[in-house]
């Protein structure tokens, strides 16, 4: 059973900012994220890189199938595929390195959630941007659906920038308008993560998981 949303975290945005206040009275109610699968849910991010999300999860069913009988890719099983296993489900050479260097930190035991959960922003996207593949975008991304933390506020996502430049006028471009709005969004602290889920919603893009792609 999902939890109903935050009325604290509504309160504050709609007080807080009238555009804002706008978008969640228009808009469908957005549940907290259950917490995942860090290891899992990096994988599913590298997947989903730059395709439609019809195609990732048709993607991910291949690889799921690769790993019998439950379908998951513990790290030690995925590290004994080759590269034309990986590609026979449909991932490219690229992204194959990628799911390595995933499966390579978790072996090292890399990617406990107890302790990412309590790093600050700027310390968690540090330490997964240490993976080959994984970039800022994605490690946003983690924080807010993975581990459905509340104050991450994803500034180069292109999806936010088009919701931003719609709803509030901008005319900015390249490093004012991320300056511009992360002035905006300052309002919105410590609930950050919750307004940019209206944003994607007023977008017709679903709230409930991370865009396929969309980094700046």
């Amino acid at each position: 059973m999902m939890n109903p949303p935050d009325s604290a975290a509504l309160r504050h945005l709609t007080a807080a900012d009238p555009v804002m206040a706008g978008l969640i009275a228009r808009g469908r109610p957005i549940a907290p994220a259950a917490h995942e699968d860090l290891y899992l849910a990096l994988l599913r991010a590298i997947v989903s890189q730059q395709i439609s999300t019809k195609a990732a999860a048709a993607i991910w069913r291949k690889v799921q199938a690769l790993f019998q009988p439950d379908g998951y890719p513990e790290p030690a099983a995925l590290l004994l595929l080759t590269e034309e296993d990986l590609r026979t489900a449909g991932i490219s050479r690229q992204k194959a390195g990628y799911l390595r260097a995933i499966a390579e930190f978790a072996q090292r035991d890399q990617l406990d959630h107890a302790h990412l959960s309590q790093l600050s922003d700027d310390e968690f996207t540090q330490h997964l941007t240490q993976i080959k593949g994984v970039g800022r975008w994605t490690a946003q991304m983690l924080q807010m659906f993975a581990l459905d933390q509340p104050d991450v506020f994803p500034e180069g996502d292109l999806g936010i920038q088009n919701a931003m430049r719609r709803h509030y006028g901008l005319q900015e471009t390249g490093r004012a308008l991320l300056r511009r709005m992360t002035e905006l969004a300052e309002p919105w602290r410590p609930y950050r993560t919750l307004a940019s889920k209206y944003l994607w919603q007023s977008l017709d893009n679903s709230p409930d998981t991370p865009p396929a792609a969309g980094a700046a």
